[in-house]
């Protein structure tokens, strides 16, 4: 009889212990760890939405690595990783790599509207700057623009509106939208060519200490002027507005998803205000009066 019960309760136990194992394995997206690639550029939106997820989830842990835009995109592809932030359109060719390697539709998940911004020193008399300037800048052995390094996303993007390939254009390299910031002042000929995150947190200060070292140039277009606000954003008016999505390799509905639909739900869109850029689903304020 003892020995009958002894049995018993083994069994108990034992299934207790698989089915606990089974819970810990199983899919969730309240829970768990991920890792999010992201071009340092939009760092800060990156890591203000893994800051709310984690706050409304507090038993998941989500890191932050840099990674430039198109070698997130690899990694994201090889498995390396969940999840990615990207700006720039992919080819058909690496939608195409990304459907079949990973076996999943091409869905963006959109969540904001940025921009790649031409700074110069505080004291710099230039006050705008025009798209043939840009163009022409680019093609010239000055190399007066400075980006942040090569596979960058304000590279990518920026060749991509000019419809060239990043190799045929002409530039300087000082690593981190930051330092280029930092290091202008050194460089009074040169024009610095940024992510607008990188400054963009309206009370945040070190985004404002950034601030007051540059001066943001307006961009001359077809005889037309445009400042980066939230106008020009929503309306994406600003010639290098760009749209931040979200690229996962998951196809169930666990965290990396989890976090997706968090950012772009309107909790999620409110940080991305915070941030100071454009949310990119605009959600209405109703006021209910008594």
């Amino acid at each position: 009889m003892r020995n009958s019960l002894k049995i018993a309760l083994l069994s108990v136990i034992s299934i207790a212990s698989v089915s606990c194992k089974k819970e810990e394995k199983s899919p969730s997206y309240h829970k768990g760890e991920l890792t999010i690639l992201t071009d340092e550029s939009f760092k800060s939106v990156t890591e203000a939405l893994a800051d709310g997820y984690m706050i409304n989830y507090p038993e998941t842990h989500i890191k932050i690595e840099t990674r430039k835009e198109d070698l997130g995109f690899l990694d994201l592809l090889n498995d390396k990783a969940r999840i990615a932030v990207m700006s720039r359109d992919l080819t058909p060719e690496e939608k195409k790599a990304y459907e079949e390697q990973v076996d999943l539709k091409f869905l963006p998940a959109k969540f904001a509207a940025d921009a790649v911004v031409f700074v110069v020193p505080k004291d710099s008399p230039k006050q705008s700057i025009s798209m043939e300037e840009i163009k022409s800048g680019l093609e010239s052995d000055a190399k007066n623009f400075i980006f942040d390094g090569t596979n960058s996303s304000n590279l990518n993007f920026v060749a991509q509106k000019l419809k060239k390939l990043p190799k045929d254009l002409k530039f300087s390299i000082i690593p981190g939208n930051q330092n280029i910031i930092e290091e202008l002042g050194k460089h009074t000929d040169k024009i610095g060519v940024i992510g607008l995150n990188t400054f963009s947190r309206p009370y945040d200060k070190t985004s404002e200490k950034l601030r007051e070292m540059v001066k943001v140039l307006p961009v001359e277009n077809n005889g037309k002027l445009y400042t980066v606000d939230n106008t020009s954003l929503r309306q994406m008016t600003y010639p290098f507005t760009r749209v931040l999505y979200f690229l996962t390799n998951e196809g169930n509905f666990n965290i990396a998803n989890g976090f997706i639909r968090y950012s772009c739900t309107q909790l999620g869109q409110m940080i991305v205000e915070k941030e100071g850029l454009q949310p990119y689903n605009i959600y209405k304020r109703e006021v209910q009066m008594r």
